[in-house]
């Protein structure tokens, strides 16, 4: 198992916010600085950027801008003495799969030099055009990290803008952060009397992939079991996502999203009857934020997040949604067994709030609206999203003296139906959200209908009470 164990100097203060976007613009210069990873390792890049001499390249390591052939953005979140960041990285050079994933690498490295403390990337997503990319994008990947590998996921939405592959890192560092590599796809974080678990990579086999059930009986049974081989269950993880193929096809009559919904109630009631989920302040079983979205190809992959801590201070709570039934009392015209999922949960530690959002689209209530109209899908989604983390929701669920705002998301994904639509949802996006940074996937939604689906992650620094001296 490898350790890793930082000592950083203690971020900056936050100024006005919980965070400061940064990205490049698309008119920056082309020159591109290559740090690492090794050629030797990787092989000669291929997109013809201007390099710069080695002499030179030393002297900037640690200052220098990221590849500005990258669409890139990140987020820098200070969380007192710890930092974090969210990446998001979309390659634009032109050139073959594994020199877009050299480009990204390269940029996630660069954008990590940057910064005052050393970081540590603790999970990884990769949007990957087709399931052939994924064994040499892997090799590449462990190439480079060796044994402090993320936790990783690969799933099969290809990126809008027609790139091989899109990344999502999650990077951190600071004071006393000591981060574990227990076994492949697991990676444990901890400081400040929390450990933080990122569990990725777990795929259904091929011969489960004829039977929607079998396979998200095996992908939940797995999580269970590598949670339960690092001291977890269930109930320690308040964040889920599942990837599946064909999500809305019919298998046997019944869609497949609908055959993952049943799975994943037994699950969970399996889980309760062990003792292996968190209850809540009325008995009632509360259940993880999820995202579960289509891919092409692959069956079914799940991921999660988790937080362990002994800390009274701390309050995790999920949310709903005035404006929308609860999934998991949806009637059974939806689904034979609802979607076990909360809107959102959200996480008091210290002075500040992190809401991790569900996948959210365009339903009020339990009903579909704006059929046809990507568009107003997306901006219906967005309202959702905004009644959401409203601070009047926030206080309904118990949480003083927070007034979430859109600003305040540190990253996005949107998954997009159908390509030809990518362009007007990005710019609805763009307005709302501003320059958050982004990934566009295309990707089905669990109901044919839906054209557009939105995750994020907001931080939200909690405003002083007044009353207290």
């Amino acid at each position: 198992m490898k350790r890793i164990q930082t000592n950083g100097r203690p971020a900056g203060a936050i100024q006005n916010s919980a965070f400061n976007n940064q990205w490049t613009g698309a008119n920056a210069s082309i020159t591109c600085d290559r740090l690492m990873p090794s050629r030797q390792v990787l092989g000669e890049c291929t997109m013809g950027c201007v390099s710069r001499p080695e002499t030179h390249r030393k002297s900037v390591e640690a200052t220098t801008p990221p590849c500005l052939l990258s669409r890139q953005q990140h987020t820098v979140i200070d969380l007192q003495d710890i930092r974090r960041i969210a990446l998001m990285v979309t390659p634009q050079c032109v050139g073959t799969p594994i020199d877009q994933a050299w480009e990204a690498v390269s940029t996630i490295r660069a954008i990590m030099l940057q910064q005052p403390v050393a970081m540590t990337v603790s999970m990884q997503t990769i949007f990957v055009k087709s399931a052939e990319l994924i064994p040499a994008i892997r090799r590449l990947l462990e190439s480079y990290f060796m044994d402090t590998m993320p936790a990783t996921t690969f799933i099969v939405q290809p990126p809008a803008g027609g790139q091989a592959l899109a990344i999502e890192a999650w990077a951190l560092g600071g004071k006393d952060v000591e981060v574990d590599f227990p076994t492949t796809d697991i990676v444990t974080v901890q400081y400040n009397d929390m450990r933080w678990i990122h569990v990725g990579g777990i795929v259904a086999p091929e011969h489960f992939h004829e039977s929607a059930y079998a396979e998200a009986e095996f992908v939940f049974a797995d999580l269970a079991g590598r949670l339960d081989r690092i001291g977890a269950t269930m109930a320690d993880v308040p964040r889920v996502w599942l990837y599946q193929d064909q999500i809305v096809e019919l298998e046997s009559g019944t869609e497949r999203y609908r055959e993952l919904n049943r799975a994943r109630t037994d699950f969970f009631d399996q889980q309760n009857a062990a003792g292996f989920m968190k209850i809540g302040d009325a008995g009632q079983v509360i259940y993880p934020a999820s995202t579960g979205i289509g891919m092409t190809g692959g069956g079914l992959t799940i991921s999660a997040l988790g937080l362990q801590t002994d800390r009274d201070d701390i309050v995790i709570r999920p949310l709903e949604n005035p404006s929308q039934t609860s999934a998991f009392d949806y009637d059974q015209r939806f689904s034979l067994k609802s979607p076990k999922f909360a809107r959102a949960m959200a996480m008091s530690i210290d002075d500040y709030v992190t809401t991790w959002v569900s996948g959210t689209a365009s339903i009020l209530e339990s009903e579909s609206v704006h059929l046809g109209d990507a568009e107003k899908q997306t901006e219906q989604t967005i309202d959702n999203i905004q009644r959401l983390i409203s601070p009047e929701n926030m206080e309904r669920h118990g949480f003083q003296g927070v007034h979430p705002q859109l600003a305040d998301i540190a990253k996005l994904r949107v998954y997009v139906k159908n390509p030809e639509d990518k362009p007007v949802c990005e710019a609805v996006c763009r307005r709302r959200f501003g320059d958050v940074p982004a990934i566009y996937a295309i990707a089905d939604v669990c109901r044919p209908e839906l054209l557009v689906e939105i995750e994020g992650v907001a931080f939200t620094k909690r405003q002083p009470d007044p009353d207290r001296h």
